[in-house]
């Protein structure tokens, strides 16, 4: 088996589909890596696009999987070669996703939105909700431990 995972920033806003009856969410996700370039020495950007495809029925995810958004995805790799309409023969890389987590909005988002994320937190999992995540308030900060 063949695990791909990828953290990167969703470059479109996702859409939900029915295909015969199953429901998939399909998304973009784009890594960039800087390297040095040989001939000239300098550091640029390199950016690998991911289309992602995750077939579920549990579609609560896709208002947080907005353009911008910073996701952790992972499954299994599916490649595809096919020529252009110039005659180029280009590939394509497509991942059937098993997990997604959302790990939060991309720095320098202006929009507004703050979190990405139900309930402001971002570390939350497609499959298991988090909306009803509310954290422990019984705290009262007097407490006889020593640190």
């Amino acid at each position: 088996m063949i695990k791909l995972q990828v953290i990167g920033n969703l470059g479109r806003d996702c859409t939900v589909n029915n295909v015969n009856g199953r429901t998939v969410i399909n998304f973009s996700v784009a890594h960039t890596e800087r390297f040095r370039d040989s001939a000239t020495g300098e550091m640029k950007p390199r950016t690998t696009w991911v289309e992602c495809a995750y077939w579920t029925d549990r579609t609560a995810i896709s208002p947080y999987l907005k353009k911008g958004t910073m996701v952790y995805v992972e499954g299994t790799p599916d490649t595809r070669s096919y020529q252009t309409q110039d005659g180029t023969m280009k590939t394509s890389l497509t991942l059937r996703i098993v997990n997604v987590q959302l790990l939060g909005a991309r720095t320098g988002d202006n929009s507004g939105e703050g979190s990405s994320a139900p309930g402001g937190n971002t570390n939350s999992a497609s499959h298991s909700s988090s909306s009803d995540y509310t954290p422990a308030s019984d705290f009262d900060g007097n407490d006889d431990l020593p640190f």
